[in-house]
């Protein structure tokens, strides 16, 4: 067995693109096209940069509800710039990557780099020396530890020692600051100089752990209409050998009320005094900001369902069960 050497500067990260024919939730119907745009003009500034395009995971929005014109179109688009992609967990149809999905069909036109083991993934070769990138792609652990040395033992034919850094690309729940579905600590791994996380769609603070360096770098894709995605603008982001923070880059894209229908913001619910009025209010707006697969009914029950009552996994069961016949 032996790695893919790619030679670059450093990595130019996508985050979570969630490609998709059909526009999930609220956004409009320029969606596809708006995303392949955005994903072109990452790929275009990482050749001006002479960087590698890495896509930290959730390539697509479903794993293979989309159509043969869209894989044709991507297929095109990647047989230019041969991406590395991390599997995401959007990316797999009942928790497997199988050749079934829409990833693989890109991979066996081998058009881009799959990243859908753990492990040690490819070496980038940098003016500055070899960088080891390694992968957890969603469903594996990230490691403990990582033994530069053991990749010698492991018949890959590299000298572990010669390393300058190692990078691991994951999608996983980690606790960066104010998410709160955390599952792995952030921690300093022996071995690995950097984690950088898809997965998580909100950029969060650069986090250094001891010696390894944590990233979030957040999405490219604008999926829930809210004040946030409203003020926020895509970015992707850039990593060089010696950085101590990932690099920004604006990503172009539209005015958001130009993906998103011109209407009102969720209310927030402020106190349990107001959260009767606002249900009803509730109801109302989602009498007319129907969707194709049912995420501003999802939107609305998440706000108002209290988890804790017996009644609750009912409403839930009956969500699932109306917008999977939908599909």
């Amino acid at each position: 067995m032996s790695l893919k050497r790619v030679k670059g500067n450093g990595l130019f990260l996508i985050g979570d693109p969630h490609i998709a024919a059909t526009p999930p939730g609220q956004r409009l119907n320029s969606y596809s096209a708006d995303i392949l745009d955005k994903i072109e003009a990452c790929f275009k500034r990482a050749k001006e940069l002479g960087m590698v395009p890495l896509i930290l995971g959730d390539l697509f929005n479903w794993p293979r509800e989309n159509s043969n014109s869209l894989l044709v179109e991507l297929i095109a688009l990647f047989r230019v710039y041969n991406p590395a992609v991390l599997v995401g967990n959007h990316d797999k149809y009942q928790a497997r990557f199988t050749p079934d999905v829409s990833m693989a069909v890109l991979d066996a036109a081998n058009v881009m780099h799959l990243m859908n083991e753990a492990g040690p993934s490819f070496i980038l070769e940098t003016p500055e020396g070899d960088v080891l990138v390694g992968a957890s792609p969603d469903g594996f652990p990230i490691p403990k530890t990582f033994d530069r040395g053991e990749i010698e033992c492991a018949e890959l034919q590299v000298d572990g020692a010669e390393f300058i850094k190692v990078v691991w690309v994951t999608h996983h729940n980690i606790a960066f600051p104010e998410y709160k579905k955390p599952h792995y600590a952030i921690k300093e791994i022996s071995g690995i100089d950097w984690v950088i996380n898809g997965h998580i769609h909100r950029p969060g603070l650069t986090i250094p752990a001891g010696a390894t360096t944590w990233a979030n770098p957040g999405n490219i894709t604008r999926l829930a209409f809210t004040k946030y995605a409203l003020e926020r603008k895509p970015q992707a982001t850039i990593w060089t050998p010696f950085c101590v923070d990932l690099e920004k880059w604006d990503v172009p894209h539209r005015d958001f009320y130009e993906v998103f229908p011109d209407q009102e913001f969720p209310l927030e619910i402020e106190d349990a005094e107001a959260a009767e009025s606002k249900f009803l209010q509730g109801l109302e707006r989602l009498a007319w900001k129907r969707t194709h697969e049912g995420s501003g009914l999802k939107q609305f029950l998440e706000e108002n369902i209290d988890p804790g009552e017996p009644e609750s996994k009912l409403i839930w069961d009956l969500y699932t069960e109306v917008t999977d016949a939908n599909r």
